[in-house]
């Protein structure tokens, strides 16, 4: 029997990357959850993991930029992504009816996706904890007094806590992006469909270094899907560009793209090639 593939994602069981990991690899994964996404990217580099499912961006809350400055201090690769529709769930100890509840668990940006219901309940106190499957496996292990969290139908189910209200998020159309990455040495199968690529590169600081980059692909007809500028350390007021644009890298536009944007760019790195997912808005 194939070994099952050791996954590393952060948060507790129960979280929304777990959700994305299943449905990028299917159920017969084993998983390793991680407290922060340092020690993810780093379980995977030194050969802990075989694979670790990244939060890259969402559609509420925007990028996930510590992930993005990880992306380029890891020597890893981007080879597939998924999007998980995020749907918060109010969860409680079984038998806990709605009006004892009165301090409400969950991580921060679960905690403001969901205003409208806070706004609603103004009795209810939000309370930050550091993941949101976290804040369920806490309330359940520990009971304190009037407590409800807020998380995933899975992290209700993984630690025996009952759903007293579901999707209360302010908003529906709510996803949450997230990538596969693997070590370099990784065998990409071959792309069937529409492939993307994500980069990252640096320009030099002056009048028309961008708009000259951004026309290696303009010019070439690519169409790019996401630009995300970072501050570049130790250089202020200047900046690293991560651009996701749709092609392969064998294409012929693309490489001639890429060689063209290597002359005016200081950096330029390819951080995967991968099939472009498809939304179910």
């Amino acid at each position: 029997m194939k070994k099952k593939e050791i996954v590393a994602f952060q948060g507790e069981r129960g979280a929304f990357s777990e959700l994305a990991a299943v449905q990028l690899l299917g159920p017969r994964i084993d998983l390793l959850p991680c407290e922060r996404f340092e020690q993810m990217f780093r379980a995977l580099q030194d050969g802990a993991a075989d694979a670790a499912v990244v939060p890259i961006e969402n559609t509420l809350h925007g990028s996930v930029h510590e992930n993005y400055d990880h992306l380029l201090n890891f020597d890893l690769k981007i080879v597939a992504e998924t999007s998980v529709r995020i749907v918060h769930n109010l969860i409680v100890p079984p038998g806990t009816k709605f009006a004892d509840v009165r301090r409400v668990y969950s991580h921060p940006v679960a905690l403001n996706q969901c205003l409208r219901f806070f706004a609603a309940h103004p009795r209810l106190v939000k309370t930050t904890h550091y993941d949101t499957a976290g804040s369920v496996k806490m309330m359940m292990s520990e009971r304190p007094e009037g407590a409800a969290a807020i998380a995933s139908s899975l992290a209700a189910a993984n630690y025996g806590g009952e759903i007293l209200k579901a999707s209360i998020e302010d908003d529906r159309k709510n996803f949450t992006r997230f990538f596969l990455l693997r070590r370099p040495d990784f065998v990409t199968p071959k792309i069937k469909g529409n492939a993307k690529i994500s980069m990252v590169f640096t320009t030099k600081n002056s009048p028309g270094s961008l708009f000259r980059a951004l026309a290696a692909l303009a010019l070439r007809d690519i169409s790019l899907a996401k630009i995300e500028s970072r501050p570049m350390r130790g250089r202020p007021w200047e900046y690293l560009f991560y651009l996701d644009f749709l092609g392969h890298v064998d294409d012929k536009n693309v490489q001639n793209a890429l060689a063209h944007l290597a002359e005016v760019s200081d950096l330029l790195r390819v951080l995967g090639c991968y099939p472009a997912a498809k939304i179910d808005l």
